[in-house]
């Protein structure tokens, strides 16, 4: 008998979270699997979690949590409707950039993330997302624009932790989103 999607993820985020398959599983408070339904449509694919995620064992609920939220209003995307998750699943110390090494160990995780929510927009917010799904292609030449590979449509932009430490990408980001709500909102009428 097969299980129900929600299952199969409540299985995954408990193999997530007793991980030890790095040196990010010693330095962890929590893991952070992600969050969302289990049959949504959006996936939203972060770097890595940051301090406040590693206390509570949630994605993107620090300041560029808020932020999210905010471009998320701006796309007229509810977050209890999509799923928020990152390649990495646990804090790098000092917030630093993840390590090669920690995302392959951790992209199994996502991979199967993916398989069980069979999602058909990502929206990849900064260069580690972008790669992990565009090895050989860089953020600069892609972002804000649509890709469509396979059956699943990708909308790559900048992390919101940029637009927190720069207006302009921050202005960049609004625009961004604005496109994607209004991509969305084009596809619903068709």
């Amino acid at each position: 008998m097969k299980l129900p999607k929600e299952k199969l993820l409540e299985k995954l985020n408990k193999k997530i979270k007793t991980c030890q398959k790095c040196g990010l599983s010693k330095t962890r408070r929590n893991a952070v699997p992600g969050e969302g339904p289990a049959r949504a449509k959006i996936i939203v694919i972060g770097q890595a979690p940051g301090f406040n995620e590693d206390l509570t064992g949630r994605p993107f609920c620090g300041k560029a949590g808020r932020l999210l939220d905010k471009l998320l209003k701006i796309a007229k995307i509810e977050r209890k409707e999509i799923f928020i998750t990152s390649p990495l699943k646990c804090f790098p110390p000092g917030n630093r950039r993840p390590k090669k090494e920690e995302i392959e160990a951790c992209l199994p995780y996502l991979k199967k993330q993916i398989e069980i929510i069979n999602p058909k927009y990502f929206i990849l917010l900064g260069e580690v997302a972008f790669r992990v799904f565009f090895p050989q292609k860089r953020l600069k030449d892609f972002r804000g624009k649509l890709i469509e590979k396979g059956k699943k449509i990708y909308f790559p932009t900048y992390h919101p932790s940029a637009g927190l430490r720069f207006p302009k990408i921050r202005k960049i980001l609004e625009k961004d989103f604005q496109k994607i709500g209004e991509f969305l909102d084009f596809r619903k009428k068709i």
